[in-house]
């Protein structure tokens, strides 16, 4: 149990970060089809089975990983040119494993922290490392000796500048109101409520830096509208445009870890993390069993509901008709399952420990439900709003973004020195 314990945080950086891949590309080609009124991949099947197209991004992931390595004849620096993807994939992994996925937890006399790095310079480590990914870019563009990589390297490098500045001003104040720099402790902090009935949440206490943060982040993972160091419109594919098969993947699975990262840091700095909202893990403990029959009630009318969806959204199709039936049997079973697995804890009931594995799962699970939440804003942004021009991004950043993190600075710390907190 020690040693598992141990690895349980690891086992959850390697999900939130490498498993979710597929989830997220599917996740971007359905929400896109969405916006644009179209349906989206649906024909890659296995066996008639197509499981809502997320078998395609599996057969991507197949394509790319057997697909032969190309080396183009005018590039002088190989090494750096085959190191420069593993930077960026790199960094965008190291970046996640600082991040609570749950509340402490004390079992058999031992008090195991639910992150991957337990550390206390948390969101320092975040910044830190985030920010060397823009190297990756950098060192792709120069060693694929091409005209356009060098530019998308430039530009990566001018944007990671302007933007590194006010996110970390937009730190400050989350520091300044925390009076931290864990991670877990804010996560903590913004379980209490205020005012009684209000969620101490970041983005209440912080709405300006809270917003500002938002922003550079998205400008961080290079997404758009802040895409100005691929744009392929303009400059072919930038730094990637020589690279092609798991070279090539390895900036595309980094940008994937980096939009989770930078939404787990969000969710964590902003909503509340792992809190469920007015149910931290005092309260949860004290009022185990309310939580456990919101459960019993509630698990049954989503997957009701989700069963409906699928028999509206699925009747048109033989083939689509007889996997909504399957899956319907599936999630019956688990209901039925799970259920009996309630009646019985609330029959025999629990203890100190099992409660607390119980209360770690929900909040485990609250923060897998926010973190893709924010994906989906992040895709939902993408593929809304045009590309900055390269003028209007360094603008946003120097002009407006870091004068207003300086006067957010300036008013918190007057608030705090008032208040006397």
């Amino acid at each position: 149990m020690h040693l598992f314990m141990i690895l349980f945080p690891i086992m959850l950086t390697l999900i939130f970060s490498l498993v979710t891949i597929p989830l997220l590309v599917w996740m971007e080609r359905r929400v896109a089809a969405l916006i644009q009124n179209r349906l989206g991949p649906n024909r890659c099947n296995i066996k008639g089975m197509r499981l809502g197209g997320i078998i395609q991004p599996i057969a991507d992931m197949m394509k790319l990983i057997f697909k032969e390595e190309f080396y183009p004849a005018h590039i002088k620096q190989k090494f750096y040119y085959i190191l420069a993807p593993g930077i960026v994939f790199g960094a965008a992994f190291l970046s996640f494993i600082v991040v609570p996925y749950a509340d402490d937890i004390t079992l058999d006399g031992f008090t195991y922290h639910i992150q991957a790095l337990p550390i206390e310079l948390g969101i320092l480590w975040f910044v830190a490392i985030a920010s060397l990914g823009v190297y990756g870019i950098i060192i792709a563009g120069w060693s694929s000796h091409n005209k356009y990589s060098i530019l998308g390297a430039l530009r990566a490098s001018s944007q990671v500048i302007s933007y590194e500045i006010a996110m970390g001003l937009a730190i400050v104040s989350f520091l300044i109101t925390y009076d931290s720099i864990s991670l877990n402790t804010m996560v903590q902090a913004q379980g209490e409520l205020l005012f009684g009935f209000i969620p101490a949440w970041g983005i209440i206490m912080q709405p300006l830096a809270g917003l500002i943060f938002i922003v550079t982040a998205f400008a961080e993972t290079n997404r758009a509208p802040f895409d100005a160091p691929e744009g392929e419109s303009e400059i072919v594919a930038a730094y990637h445009t020589e690279y092609s098969a798991m070279k090539f993947a390895l900036f595309f699975m980094g940008e994937y870890i980096a939009m989770s990262a930078s939404s787990a840091i969000i969710v964590t700095l902003l909503f509340g993390g792992y809190q469920i909202p007015f149910l931290n893990t005092q309260v949860m403990h004290q009022h185990i069993n309310l939580v456990l029959i919101a459960l019993l009630i509630l698990v049954p009318l989503l997957s009701m509901g989700f069963i409906r969806w699928m028999q509206k959204n699925n009747s048109c199709d033989l083939s689509h008709r007889r996997e909504t039936k399957y899956a319907t049997i599936l999630i019956t079973v688990f209901v039925i399952c799970f259920e009996s697995f309630l009646f019985y804890l609330l029959s025999s009931g629990l203890s100190y420990e099992q409660s607390s594995v119980g209360i770690m799962i929900l909040q485990i699970l609250s923060f897998a439900f926010k973190v893709m939440l924010m994906n989906f804003v992040f895709v939902w942004v993408r593929w809304t709003f045009p590309r900055f021009r390269y003028d209007q991004i360094q603008h946003l950043g120097w002009k407006i973004l870091i004068p207003l993190a300086l006067l957010n600075i300036f008013f918190t710390a007057i608030f705090v020195i008032l208040a006397g907190v």
